[in-house]
Formats: structure tokens, C-alpha cells, sequence
């Protein structure tokens, strides 16, 4: 190293470091900024997928528990997927479509699958479990009192919400046991003066005022006697003394029979679900079978079914057609009106044009119906003066009732709907067509009309579709009525296909009845699904055409 160099070395060494470029800097507190907020984010994604983890490991845990092995197979397999898809790295659009597709497989296919799963099984009242469970509830419900029953001293207490029996038999033996447990042992009792038990640790003791207060529960307590059904049930019906029920049906596993004790009357299974007698009255309680078509074959031979639902079919098509047909022409002669260039308040008059469909259609069906009764409703007594007009009681005039308030409460979208498309079309169109002479009545008919049918048709048959089912009107306003005269089931004269199986399926009339119910339900899907299909088939030459 030279003198000059060395001479020159403290100065260099005096001077500032240059300044680094500014991209750089940036680009490290981007860095830096970046790796806060990955690590934010891994340690929410981990806090998050713990508990969704923790909640699964519960219910596979119940799954389990229960043996529902399919159930815990496909669970298990759902927690694999959905852990392996949040913990890899990359598949980022998987990660948003997870949740999506996950619920959509629950809420929607899952009952899709189930509901055409019962249409084929004759699940219902009396028929909602295995044999075996059938079994038992008919050996516990079917149960007279022991003639030479002793007489159990008994103290009625509870702990939560639950009602518990503490019986002392006449050898002075204490057990506790509810309708859910049957009889344990319980040496902590505490007794009376009597020998009677009349508490025990961890349990209230009810008084003579809070038994009387809860007499009907209490008379319902039944406390089996051990966990064979055929040993009977301990009742109470004064909450101080009980005995002893045992089945009045006898159970012959061998011969897969149950005998009546008194009368010998033999019940076999029938191979639908039930134990029938020769002559074919069957036992209350059933159990669930597979039935293939007989669902379907049951909706249209069944004589209190069959008149009733070729009615029902018919008015769902009228009612449909005519909602659609209705809707849609006020719809667009109001949209027409007040899309007029010089109408002045056209924004105050389309306000109140929507008003019925800001309202919810089960609370505007009330009012209505409220309106139309023939009673006290405001239209016979106020606006016709006292008359008594049957507008919901009348075959007839209920009919008007429903579609008349239907179109009330579904114009407002259809006014939207043709709104918006007239006022997408070109007003070029409209000139050229008055330049040449044509009227205006010509140029909606010819031009603006099948050019609105392009863009409106689709939400025409999604209306139909909406109003084949469209439950709130029709059991809000009516509630399907009047009944029918030649039928033992609850179907009326403005009843659609949906309100029949709302009323099949929980009980209107003739019992819960699950599976018929999904056997219509899936005869809706096909009837739907076929005119959809069709009319968007037409909808596709509309569009070729224009």
C-alpha cells in the first residue's frame, strides 16, 4: 500500500456509508409486513381448524358411542379432507370452495337423498324404528296392573328437569329409577319414622303441593323394572303409593309372536312392518320397512286419496298458470304506465307499486284473511255492508280469494322485472318503428313484447315453478279449506300438491305419514323439472328467433 493510500484510508473511513436505494428498503418492510401477517394468519388458520377439530372429535366421539358406523366412516373421512386441505400448502381455490361444497353436501344433497330415500320405506307414526325397538315399546305400553302387586311406598323427586320414583318395596328395600333408567339400588336414602324413603343425596323431594301441581307428568312416570321389558314397569298414580305393571302382550322370540295373556289372541309379523292378528288388525306400534312403489302406487289407488289429489293436481296447475299469467300482464301494463318519459312522480307511484312485496307473504296472508272473513272481515262488514259472502268458505270464491291475493302480493315483481327490461331496450327501435307509420300499439305488440320475452321468460317459469309451491298463501289465507266432503283426510278445495304433503307428513287428519309424503314430494320434482325443462327448451327457439 502506497503513502497516498494510506494517507487517503482515515478519510474514507470519516465518510458516511452511501445511502441505500429506497426499492430496497421498501421491499424489506414489505417483507417484513408480509411475514406479520402470514404469521397472523397461520396461527388463526390453526386456532380456527382447532376447534373445528375439536368440535368433529365430540361428534365422531357420539358417533361411536351410538354405533352408527356409516355415519362415523363418512364424518371421519369429511375431517381427513378438510384438515389435509387447510394444512398443505397451496390449493388456494379449495380452500374458499370447502365450506361451500361442505354445506351444500349437508343441507342440500344429503336431504335430497334422504327424502327420496324414505319415499320408498313406510316411515310414519307407529313405524319409525328397527323390530327390536318396536318390541319393547309394545311390551312396555301395552301393560296391566300385576292383581297381586305389592304396594310400594314411594317419594317423587328430581333432579334437573327429570322426575324420578323412590320406592320402598315391603321388604324394606330401597331403589330409585325414572321413565329413561329403571331401578338401581339406593342404600344413602334417607326414611321416615315408616321405614319409608323419602330423599336422597342429590336429589329434591317433591311436597304434597308440588305433586299435585305436577300430577299429569308424575302419572306418566313409567319406571321400568330391570332392562328386560317383559318384567314390567313400577306407576304411581297419587305420588305416595305404586305397583307393579307387567305386559299384557307376550313375546315369544322362537315363534317371533306376541300373545295377549287374557284373551290368547296371536299377533305374527305381517311383512309390513307389523304385528297383525288373522284377521288383519294390527298392533299399534311398528317398525320401518323398505316398500319399494307402493308410496306411489298408495297415492293413486288409495280411495281417501286418490279423487282428492287428481283435484288438487288439477287446481295447482290453474292456480300456477294463473298466478303467472296475471302476474306478469299487470306486472307489465303498471311497468309500461310509469315508464313514461313525461309522467311526472313516477318514482313516488313506483314506491307504492312494491309495498305488497316489501311486506312477508305469511304476515300479509294473515291480514288478508283477517280482510276476508265472512264474519267480522272488513270487506263484508265495512265496504258491502254487513253481507255474508263466503270468500274463504265457498269452493269457488275461495279459489278467487287465493289467486286474487296471490296476484296482489306477486305484481310488485313482476313490475321490476318489466321495468327494468323496458328500460334496457333502445329507444332507436322505438323511433324507427313510429317514423314508419307503425301505432303503438303495433310496436309493443310486434317489437318491445317478444323482445322482452327474451330476457323476462326465464324468471316466468322460475315464477311457475315457485308458485307450484308456493306454500305461505295458500295455508296462511285458507289453510287449504273448505275441507272436502268425500274424503277422511284433511284436503280442501284450494289445497296444491305442497300443502297436501305438509299436511301427509305431519299429521293433518290421518297420522304423520313420512313416506307417502316424499313419494309426492319427489312426484312435484318430476312434474317441475319436466315443464322447466320444456319451457326453457322453448325459451332457447325464442331466443334463436329474435
Amino acid at each position: 500500500m502506497t503513502k497516498q493510500e494510506l494517507h487517503e484510508l482515515p478519510a474514507a473511513a470519516e465518510r458516511p456509508a452511501p445511502e441505500k436505494p429506497p426499492a430496497a428498503s421498501a421491499r424489506r418492510t414489505v417483507n417484513r409486513r408480509h411475514r406479520s401477517d402470514s404469521l397472523r394468519g397461520t396461527i388463526l388458520k390453526i386456532v380456527l381448524l382447532g376447534l373445528v377439530d375439536a368440535f368433529a372429535v365430540y361428534v365422531l366421539m357420539m358417533l361411536f358411542l351410538s354405533q352408527s358406523w356409516p355415519a362415523l366412516t363418512v364424518s371421519s373421512l369429511v375431517v381427513l379432507a378438510i384438515n389435509w386441505i387447510y394444512l398443505r400448502k397451496g390449493g388456494l381455490p379449495a380452500k374458499y370452495l370447502a365450506p361451500g361444497v361442505l354445506f351444500l353436501l349437508v343441507f342440500q344433497l344429503l336431504v335430497v337423498v334422504f327424502s327420496g330415500y324414505i319415499a320408498f320405506t313406510n316411515y310414519g307414526d307407529g313405524h319409525n324404528s328397527t323390530k327390536e325397538d318396536a318390541i319393547s315399546a309394545i311390551q312396555l305400553t301395552a301393560q296391566k296392573r300385576v292383581p297381586d302387586s305389592p304396594a310400594y311406598k314411594t317419594a317423587v323427586l328430581t333432579k334437573g328437569s327429570d322426575f324420578f320414583l323412590l320406592v320402598t318395596d315391603p321388604s324394606g328395600k330401597v331403589r330409585i329409577g325414572s321413565t329413561q333408567e329403571a331401578l338401581t339400588d339406593a342404600p344413602t336414602a334417607g326414611k321416615d319414622s315408616t321405614g319409608k324413603a323419602t330423599s336422597l343425596p342429590g336429589y329434591q323431594t317433591l311436597k304434597f303441593q308440588e305433586i299435585v301441581a305436577n300430577q299429569d307428568r308424575i302419572l306418566k312416570i313409567t319406571v321400568p323394572v330391570s332392562g328386560n321389558p317383559a318384567d314390567g314397569t313400577i306407576r304411581t298414580a297419587d305420588g305416595s303409593t305404586a305397583y307393579q305393571f307387567k305386559p299384557a302382550l307376550s313375546y315369544d322370540a322362537a315363534t317371533d309372536t306376541f300373545t295377549d295373556t287374557e284373551s290368547g289372541k296371536e299377533y305374527h309379523d305381517n311383512g309390513k312392518g307389523a304385528f297383525a292378528d288373522a284377521n288383519g288388525g294390527t298392533l299399534p306400534t311398528g317398525w320401518k320397512i323398505d316398500v319399494g312403489m307402493d308410496n306411489f302406487v298408495r297415492a293413486f289407488t288409495d280411495p281417501s286419496l286418490r279423487g282428492p289429489l287428481l283435484g288438487v293436481i288439477l287446481w295447482t296447475f290453474t292456480f300456477s298458470v294463473a298466478s303467472v299469467a296475471l302476474t306478469f300482464i299487470l306486472g307489465l301494463f303498471l311497468a309500461t304506465t310509469f315508464n313514461r318519459e313525461d309522467l311526472r312522480g313516477k318514482k313516488a307511484y313506483r314506491i307504492l307499486m312494491i309495498l305488497p312485496y316489501a311486506f312477508p307473504a305469511f304476515l300479509s296472508g294473515l291480514v288478508w284473511s283477517g280482510i276476508l272473513n265472512p264474519e267480522f272481515g272488513w270487506l263484508n262488514q265495512t265496504l258491502l255492508g254487513g253481507a255474508n259472502i263466503g270468500w274463504l268458505t265457498d269452493p269457488l270464491l275461495a279459489k278467487i280469494s287465493v289467486l286474487v291475493v296471490n296476484v296482489w302480493l306477486g305484481f310488485p315483481y313482476m313490475f321490476l322485472v318489466c321495468t327494468g327490461a323496458l328500460q334496457s331496450l333502445p329507444s332507436e327501435i322505438d323511433e324507427a318503428a313510429r317514423m314508419d307509420g307503425a301505432s303503438a300499439w303495433r310496436v309493443f305488440r310486434s317489437i318491445k313484447l317478444p323482445l322482452l320475452l327474451v330476457s323476462v321468460a326465464p324468471l316466468l317459469i322460475s315464477s311457475f315453478a315457485f308458485n307450484f309451491n308456493n306454500f305461505n298463501v295458500i295455508y296462511m289465507l285458507t289453510g287449504g279449506g273448505p275441507r272436502f266432503a268425500d274424503t277422511d283426510r284433511d284436503i280442501g278445495a284450494t289445497d296444491i300438491l305442497i300443502t297436501l304433503v305438509y299436511k301427509v307428513a305431519f299429521g293433518q287428519g290421518t297420522g304423520r305419514d313420512y313416506g307417502l309424503a316424499s313419494a309426492l314430494a319427489i312426484i312435484i320434482f318430476i312434474i317441475v323439472a319436466t315443464i322447466s325443462a320444456i319451457s326453457f327448451k322453448q325459451t332457447k327457439a325464442l331466443e334463436d328467433v329474435n
